[in-house]
């Protein structure tokens, strides 16, 4: 059996994998199967056509989940659903797609462009090794669903409920809505195979190979920015080879193998306007335009470019987030019972916390919506998955049911972790089938009283342990931020007990946290900038993981970190910054991104260059932060999303540029700390000693761009989003070298194509220091050479 239709995925296995870019390969199909189905009122829900073929599995399955409950009471209604292909079949397509790629470098190079292409097939190499790896089990197939019912008295009960699917490889399916809409009226006015057929066609015709492949940082810099011209040059370098390609007189097979002149390639300048419309180029980056001709109409359709781990659909974080939050602001009610993964704020915790938190630590959640359309329930499924991923974490989808009802209870039950979207209401009163319970027709969040409590683990009983001297913050020990966390020692140990008053603080940040959410959606921030804010959590969460494992066991699965071996500067070689300069910026680079003969001795570094992980002020706000969120972090270190996690950042360690600095850790100390001269003239020098060349420059521009959340600053000051503003700082360094090597750097950021955009964010003190140490360094140097010449 080729498919399994069964709602029960198989156990994942956690290995390394990215969500696959975009497809670029003509050869490949958007679309693999379409389907259509209909209720008859004698035999029930019923399969009638597959295109181009039976998927297989239990049609009778497959038909149910097409037509879910209640629609007869609708005009229309939409699900989503996902197919899990068996393995024999997926290393067939595996197979099939590796002969595909070597039949078009053949067909390539026998056309001439293996010259020109060789930079951008490398490129296209370096970025399949990154994105197109093996997932934890076979991919998924996503299922967009369309259910219409038209009243007809000619028929039994009055109307004909048919449903029309599109099932697809790609995360995006949203685009295809407007496609299914036109083709399932084509189909009750033409109800045979032809109308599947032309739709098929339509379809896998749509042409994305003028859509750029962006790598995790370009992806991620993407993401966090509104700049619409972001990255554009990569599509003009796309259109400009298509243009030298069409322009290039075709030769024979003979020709082809005689000439060994380069095919003639166009910088993004020499691209011209009408050709640029003419080759799709966008007016928004973030989205790449196509058209889809069916049924004698041009259908627009717009493919994110950026795509995200867990982001299936079009759903909105905001309506998730306002869904749960204004009952909760206006009438709040206490968590009965608390549980010390999930009510990490005590019996108040937010609602949208607790959903978090049971999302993280694996937790079967219900989103329940009663009388509510199917569609309404699959988007807060799948915007809960997307919410706890933050774009980084995988596991959710992959056990996620956007739509399932009462007769698949069985097999729902067998999955652990579940995240299940139903509409009967029947589910609210069997509390054994759930942890926590997302009511959307009331907005309030549940924790069944038959949840399995949490066990005493070593890392709970290390803060608990821990005297009060060692782990301090003001007027809280070690044990008491945990305790006002929400974690009793009573409900570590399996019981039910957890502080159900005020939490005398918000340790966690958890409270801070929603504030500035809540704020940003009242002042219309936008979905992207929100799902923002929940990457940074989720990435700050990660770290702090990181932090507590070493902290704890002494070492975290979490951080891969080498003995230092960094690209040296010429400004480390003086009196005062320990390292031998045996290098200039023109040395041999190594395929790391080390340059060769470079090296410092690691005894040698001075140790605020070689920290790496998050960054505390003070070691009593480390522990008391550390307690505060030890439970949760202790849910989540045996579940699905922390073990994709450890291997996904293992993979992307292979593929990142600098290896030897934590960015991430170099840029938060500059941020968030009172550094003296010297050190803060490591950290500058180091930085610019790492990052030279442009893959490079795009990590650091994502750890600027990005930040983490830091609920003791305020929104949008330390370390979150600020920008160059705190690489800037280095150009009012007392020390003349560190200024003049920050002025290089900010020099290479410009030419970046993404740090162009960086650096037009820069204020005009931060311009005018530039334009100073640049003019300070001519003059020395003129000086110098008139003091050479007399």
């Amino acid at each position: 059996m080729a498919t399994s239709t069964q709602p029960t995925p198989p156990m994942a296995m956690a290995t390394f994998a990215r969500e696959p870019a975009a497809a670029r390969d003509r050869d490949e199909k958007h679309v693999e199967y379409i389907l259509v189905a209909s209720f008859d009122i004698d035999r029930g829900s019923i399969m009638e056509h597959q295109y181009p073929g039976p998927v297989g599995g239990d049609e009778h399955m497959l038909a149910e989940l097409m037509l879910p409950d209640q629609t007869h009471l609708r005009s229309q209604d939409w699900t989503v659903f996902f197919l899990h292909k068996d393995a024999a079949a997926e290393e067939e397509d595996e197979e099939d797609g590796l002969t595909a790629k070597k039949r078009r470098r053949r067909q390539r190079s026998e056309a001439g462009q293996a010259s020109a292409g060789a930079e951008d097939e490398d490129e296209e190499d370096e970025d399949s090794s990154d994105d197109d790896g093996p997932v934890d089990g076979p991919p998924l197939v996503y299922v967009l669903n369309l259910v219409n019912t038209k009243q007809d008295n000619t028929v039994k009960r009055g109307a004909v409920v048919k449903a029309m699917a599109i099932c697809t490889r790609h995360s995006f399916l949203h685009i295809y809505k407007p496609l299914l809409l036109i083709a399932l009226e084509q189909y009750f006015a033409n109800p045979h195979m032809d109308t599947l057929a032309e739709l098929y066609h339509a379809v896998n015709s749509m042409d994305l190979s003028l859509m750029p492949k962006l790598n995790v940082f370009e992806r991620f810099i993407l993401q966090s920015s509104d700049t619409k011209d972001l990255f554009i040059e990569k599509f003009e370098a796309i259109i400009a080879q298509q243009m030298a390609a069409n322009d290039r007189p075709s030769l024979s097979h003979k020709e082809s193998k005689d000439d060994t002149t380069a095919l003639p390639t166009l910088s993004p300048k020499d691209v011209n306007q009408p050709l640029a419309r003419r080759y799709g180029l966008p007016r928004d980056t973030h989205e790449f335009e196509s058209v889809v001709n069916y049924a004698n109409i041009p259908v627009p359709i717009k493919v994110p470019t950026a795509l995200s781990p867990e982001t299936v659909g079009d759903f909105s974080l905001i309506k998730l987030i306002t869904t749960f939050s204004t009952p909760h602001s206006t009438s709040p009610v206490a968590f009965t019972p608390t549980h010390p993964h999930l009510t990490t704020n005590g019996s108040m915790t937010h609602p949208i916390i607790v959903l978090l938190n049971a999302m993280l630590t694996q937790k079967r959640v219900i989103f329940m919506g009663h009388n509510l359309p199917s569609s309404e329930v699959a988007e807060a499924v799948l915007g809960a998955c997307a919410l706890a991923s933050g774009g980084m974490l995988r596991g959710f989808t992959r056990h996620a049911f956007p739509y399932t009802d009462l007769t698949k209870i069985d097999d729902l039950l067998k999955v652990p972790g579940f995240i299940a979207g139903v509409t009967n209401p029947a589910f609210a009163f069997r509390n054994e089938w759930w942890d926590v319970l997302c009511d959307l027709s009331t907005g309030r969040v549940k924790i069944s009283s038959k949840i399995e409590q949490a066990p005493l683990t070593e890392g709970v009983a290390f803060f608990h342990n821990q005297p009060p001297s060692s782990a301090h913050a003001p007027g809280t020990g070690g044990m008491s931020a945990l305790a006002h966390a929400g974690a009793s020692l009573s409900a570590g140990l399996g019981g039910s007990a957890a502080p159900t008053g005020a939490t005398g603080g918000d340790l966690t940040g958890d409270a801070a946290f929603m504030q500035s959410v809540i704020k940003a959606i009242e002042e219309r921030h936008g979905e992207n900038a929100i799902r923002s804010k929940f990457r940074k959590w989720v990435l700050k969460f990660t770290r702090l993981a990181a932090a507590f494992e070493e902290t704890v066991y002494g070492a975290s699965a979490l951080h891969i970190q080498p003995s230092p071996k960094l690209p040296n500067s010429p400004f480390f070689a003086n009196a005062d910054s320990p390292g031998v300069s045996n290098t200039t910026a023109d040395s041999p680079v190594d395929g790391d991104g080390t340059r060769k003969g470079s090296q410092f001795d690691a005894d040698h570094l001075p140790p605020e260059v070689t920290g790496h992980g998050y960054v505390w002020p003070t070691p009593g706000l480390k522990s008391a932060e550390l307690a505060a969120n030890a439970t949760r972090i202790e849910g989540w270190r045996n579940t699905r999303s922390y073990y994709n996690c450890v291997q996904d950042l293992a993979g992307l360690y292979i593929h990142r540029p600098v290896k030897t600095l934590d960015l991430q850790h170099l840029h938060d100390k500059l941020a968030k700390l009172r550094l003296g001269h010297e050190p803060a003239a490591n950290i500058y020098l180091a930085l610019c000693a790492a990052v030279q060349t442009d893959s490079e420059i795009c990590q650091l521009l994502a750890v600027c761009i990005g930040g983490t959340w830091d609920h003791r600053q305020q929104a949008g000051s330390v370390g979150q989003g600020s920008g160059l503003f705190y690489l800037a700082m280095g150009l009012f360094h007392p020390r003349v070298e560190v200024r003049e090597s920050v002025a290089d750097l900010l020099i290479r950021i410009q030419e970046h194509e993404a740090g162009r955009h960086f650096w037009a964010g820069v204020g005009r003190f931060g311009r005018v220091a530039f334009e100073r140490v640049l003019a300070g360094r001519e003059a020395r140097l003129e000086a110098g050479a008139a003091d050479g010449g007399e």
